[in-house]
């Protein structure tokens, strides 16, 4: 006997079967996680139990949840409008920490006798957010313009252009931006033009307000706009798009702009939110968790959302699991990968029938 995968005649896109298999993913990456906790001595319930409360239901580590989140909505937000509009961008990563260095000049020009100085805190802040915005924006049109004009691959692209941007923001640190000290980042930034905390006795800043607006924003330019239907068009069939009269290559480059405007804005915030200062491997991979993100909502603003406030979940668990049942940080780790792994094996499962076959007996069998 063994198992085969069979193509089923039509998908499964009913809303049912739909939660079904998802919770039937996660149910599966739950009970293995367990299982790799009774390797480590800990008792499976306390640690679930651990993690589900400390992210999500003690309002101190739900602001840290909605802290960790709000860059992944705004990166799986771009994923959504670059991906579905055919250019496969990967290179959130650069986009996001170009933009961190932008906003973090920004915000040090405005300190004591800089030239921003006369410009009051709200200002600066619009500011930085808006060199962040323009930044990211400008960093993803390096590949998109790349990809239009000359036909490269845009995956290799973006790669590339990730790790300049990573080697940009070390020379940035190291030299010209460095503050006095041992460590390599910059000076830290005017209390004034930090973003301000809109959840009190937590850390969740103002950040989760503009990516939710932002998450609404995308959802009706997608779904009920003619330019939102020409790049999905462009997305779906480009020599169709083309014969319908939509300019292509045009659709990529303004998916670029707005997809790099939200990583973008997605670095600005975690200086002006998080951070405060610019300082070497600020990312920490923010780019490439929330292309995953917006897989796991199946490309979905909506889905994306969650999936981003769900992933977030898990990491500010983690670390109170960690405290709590003295696991590994990095078996929570492999709980979050099973937990994508699963989730995306889920998604096999809507297009495909797994099924226990019987094996061909041997040949010259009786």
């Amino acid at each position: 006997m063994r198992l085969v995968l069979t193509r089923r005649l039509a998908p499964l896109d009913g809303p049912l079967a739909f939660a079904a298999l998802y919770a039937g993913a996660i149910g599966l990456a739950v009970a293995l996680g367990g299982v790799l906790f009774l390797l480590f001595h800990a008792d499976p319930l306390a640690a679930y139990l651990a993690l589900i409360s400390s992210a999500f239901l003690e309002w101190r580590g739900f602001g840290y949840t909605l802290v960790q989140a709000t860059p992944l909505i705004l990166v799986s937000l771009g994923t959504i409008v670059a991906w579905r509009s055919g250019f496969i961008y990967l290179g959130f990563e650069g986009a996001l920490v170009v933009a961190a260095a932008a906003a973090t000049a920004v915000a040090l020009a405005a300190g004591p006798g800089g030239p921003l100085a006369a410009l009051p805190g709200p200002g600066v802040i619009a500011l930085a957010l808006l060199a962040g915005a323009a930044a990211g924006m400008a960093w993803s049109m390096i590949v998109a313009l790349l990809q239009v004009r000359t036909g490269g691959n845009a995956v290799l692209l973006a790669l590339m252009t990730n790790y300049l941007a990573v080697l940009l923001v070390q020379f940035l640190v190291s030299g010209p931006m460095r503050a006095a000290g041992d460590q390599p980042q910059t000076a830290l930034i005017d209390r004034a033009f930090w973003l301000p905390i809109v959840i009190e006795g937590t850390r969740a800043h103002a950040g989760i307000l503009i990516a939710l607006v932002l998450a609404i924003a995308v959802f009706l330019l997608m779904e009920k706009t003619a330019a939102g239907f020409e790049l999905v068009a462009a997305g779906l069939n480009p020599r169709a798009a083309r014969y319908g009269g939509i300019d292509v290559d045009r659709r990529i480059l303004l998916a670029a702009i707005i997809a790099g405007a939200l990583a973008g804005l997605a670095g600005a915030i975690d200086i002006l939110g998080v951070h405060h200062r610019l300082l070497d491997g600020l990312s920490q991979g923010t780019g490439f968790v929330g292309i995953v993100a917006a897989l796991l909502g199946r490309m979905t603003v909506p889905g994306s959302v969650v999936a981003s406030l769900l992933y977030s979940g898990l990491t500010v668990g983690a670390e109170a699991t960690q405290r709590h049942t003295g696991l590994p940080s990095a078996v929570i780790q492999v709980v979050q990968a099973l937990i994508v792994l699963c989730l995306l094996g889920a998604e096999i499962l809507r297009s495909h029938r797994l099924a226990l076959v019987r094996s061909r007996p041997p040949r010259g069998a009786a």
